[in-house]
């Protein structure tokens, strides 16, 4: 594939800082460039805010993915907005970053994108980073927009 672009994998929970992930990649990426939004879920923590505060079951698991699929497709729009041909994908994974970084394998995605809430000291020891773990074990280029990017 020299030369070619491959797919940006875009990890989108449905957050404002997801949704600015997708923006600032639309400024600063090749437009055109094909793309994958790839939502993880999974039951009881589900992981993703749904599309205008859809309700669900969390224990349901068919819920679950419905409400999460609805999540990646929404956000498949915005990045069909900021310049990408995207298309929409949801899995069931965990912990997220294994998922995304699977996704991102399936795909052969030559560039992640996700969002970093730049958590700092004990809150990432205990709450982890999912763009800090997608960084160190993806072999994929990875992409982490701030809050302020």
């Amino acid at each position: 594939m020299s030369g070619e672009l491959r797919a940006v994998l875009f990890a989108y929970d449905g957050s404002d800082l997801a949704k600015h992930a997708i923006e600032v990649a639309g400024r600063e990426l090749v437009t055109g460039r094909e793309a994958v939004v790839l939502t993880v879920w999974r039951t009881f923590n589900v992981g993703f805010i749904p599309v205008q505060g859809r309700e669900f079951d969390a224990a349901a698991s068919n819920e679950v993915r419905e409400a999460a699929e609805e999540t990646a497709a929404h956000g498949a729009s915005l990045a069909e907005a900021a310049g990408f041909h995207a298309q929409s994908m949801a899995v069931n994974a965990a912990p997220a970053w294994k998922g995304i970084a699977d996704a991102a394998n399936e795909r052969e995605a030559g560039l992640i994108v996700l969002g970093s809430h730049g958590k700092r000291g004990l809150a990432t020891v205990f709450a982890g980073s999912v763009a800090g773990e997608v960084a160190a074990h993806s072999p994929r280029a990875v992409l982490i927009i701030h809050k302020h990017a």
